[in-house]
């Protein structure tokens, strides 16, 4: 069964006479670099963690996760960037997707939906449905391509999506510049979600330069006053 599980996906990465559903024109499986992909369908976890796994049993094996990363040590796969390839194989419906994104409980099936989005959306999707989550400033462990552990935080691992040509040892295409869909009227203008907090201190920093203002002004008015007594 694991072997019918491996062939499934060599088939689908077969592009000699693939006709398939595709994304942005081609194969999903190929969105993945080809050493990634070999070195994904190589390892241990593809093989005896992602077989049979469908849309419901994919959701059970992300929530489990306890990190992000791409390929660490000798170029291994993390089972983030796994899961990542079943649900390339997969395509669950894009309503699914924004369930494993938005529900709160497990933090690393949201980052698995984010990387998803910004691989599988338009362009204007990805930041219309990512961006919130630059207000999420949840914790995430992340393995590093030496092997090592990192700290990082959902709204940085978003912003990555956004702003990076490459994340988790996956290429990325580019996305325009956010104002420019913006004047195409195909975004709202974003309004920062630190706005509030910024202009507040701005108001506290004027309101303290008045009573410095006002408090110097008296100072001199008085001196005046000694001096021509």
């Amino acid at each position: 069964m694991a072997a019918t599980h491996h062939t499934d996906a060599t088939r689908m990465l077969d592009s000699r006479g693939y006709a398939g559903p595709t994304i942005h024109n081609t194969n999903p499986l190929h969105l993945l670099e080809t050493p990634v992909r070999d070195r994904i369908t190589e390892s241990y976890y593809w093989k005896e963690q992602c077989f049979a796994l469908n849309a419901a049993t994919l959701c059970d094996k992300a929530s489990a996760l306890t990190y992000i990363g791409g390929t660490y040590g000798q170029q291994k796969p993390t089972p983030f960037l796994c899961l990542l390839f079943k649900l390339l194989q997969l395509l669950p419906e894009k309503e699914i997707i924004l369930l494993y994104l938005r529900q709160k409980d497990f933090k690393y099936l949201t980052a698995l939906a984010a990387f998803y989005v910004r691989l599988t959306f338009n362009i204007t999707e990805v930041f219309k449905v990512l961006e919130p989550l630059l207000g999420d400033w949840r914790k995430l462990r992340r393995r590093t391509r030496e092997g090592g552990w990192r700290l990082d935080y959902m709204d940085q691992f978003v912003d990555d999506l956004l702003v990076k040509d490459r994340v988790c040892a996956t290429s990325l295409r580019k996305l325009p510049n956010r104002m420019i869909l913006e004047d195409l009227g195909h975004l709202e203008v974003r309004t920062s979600p630190l706005g509030e907090e910024i202009e507040e201190i701005d108001r506290d920093e004027d309101e303290v330069e008045e009573v410095n203002g006002t408090g110097h002004a008296q100072a001199i008015n008085g001196g005046s006053n000694d001096i021509s007594d």
